[in-house]
């Protein structure tokens, strides 16, 4: 793993992830563990490779529990389970997504619930789950991550960039309700960051040079290029910053 920013207050912070063990959410799951944070995880898949290359790197191994976040008692189980084991929450990060491509005409009411299910609402309950621990211990933060496809409108995948909208109007509310308490809220909206899955299923020469030409960085986004950013949000470099969206998409939509 490259060298990142060092944020010593992260140290011996409890972080809980969902996605944590593949895509961008790998990445991020190793930035923190490189941070000497306790680090717990939660997706559907295995992830034995990720866990294997990780687990006697750092300062400690990291915790996976294979939960589907759209059951929301297993959800607050999972979070629950995180806290005893690496003590109450400093930092929750809600990463977990589905971008799969669909249109207007061929969804279906249960295609559009499922997309709201994982793209959204774990977003709300997992904060509902995590506030009272981080109240008790004098606050905390909290990281939804969105995508700049609400920000340029793509067509192609219109539930999912609803959620991803949405989740800004939520982080907005969370930060009103949660900062008397300490608790701070944002949103890390990235541009198209090519993992391997998005490699494997959609990044067609034609799209990726589309999306390079609306970059002012002339680079296209990686996996670990949103370490950094998340690193960041959760330390107390940002200790005054809630309710905002942070952009890290090479320039293409323009905030402010």
């Amino acid at each position: 793993m490259q060298n990142y920013a060092t944020f010593k207050d992260l140290e011996d912070t409890s972080v809980f992830i969902t996605g944590g063990g593949s895509g961008i959410g790998a990445s991020i799951t190793e930035g923190f563990l490189s941070q000497g944070a306790k680090v717990a995880f939660v997706q559907r898949s295995d992830c034995d490779e990720f866990l294997s290359k990780v687990s006697s790197q750092y300062k400690y191994k990291p915790l996976f529990i294979k939960c589907d976040i759209t059951r929301t008692d297993d959800l607050k189980n999972a979070i629950a389970h995180a806290s005893k084991v690496n003590g109450g929450i400093n930092v929750l990060i809600n990463n977990a997504a589905n971008d799969t491509r669909h249109t207007l005409e061929e969804m279906t009411s249960a295609e559009w619930d499922e997309a709201i299910n994982i793209n959204l609402k774990p977003h709300f309950f997992s904060a509902q789950a995590v506030a009272p621990m981080m109240k008790s211990q004098g606050g905390g933060s909290i990281i939804n991550f969105s995508s700049n496809s609400y920000l340029t409108g793509n067509a192609g995948l219109p539930a999912y960039v609803t959620s991803k909208a949405g989740i800004t109007g939520l982080t907005r509310s969370l930060a009103r309700e949660l900062g008397p308490d300490g608790i701070r809220v944002n949103t890390l909206i990235p541009g198209w960051v090519l993992t391997e899955r998005q490699l494997k299923l959609w990044a067609n020469e034609k799209d990726l040079a589309v999306t390079m030409e609306k970059q002012c960085i002339k680079e296209h986004l990686m996996p670990n290029d949103l370490i950094d950013s998340a690193l960041f949000l959760a330390s107390n470099a940002s200790r005054m910053m809630t309710g905002q969206a942070l952009v890290v998409d090479g320039g293409v939509a323009v905030t402010g």
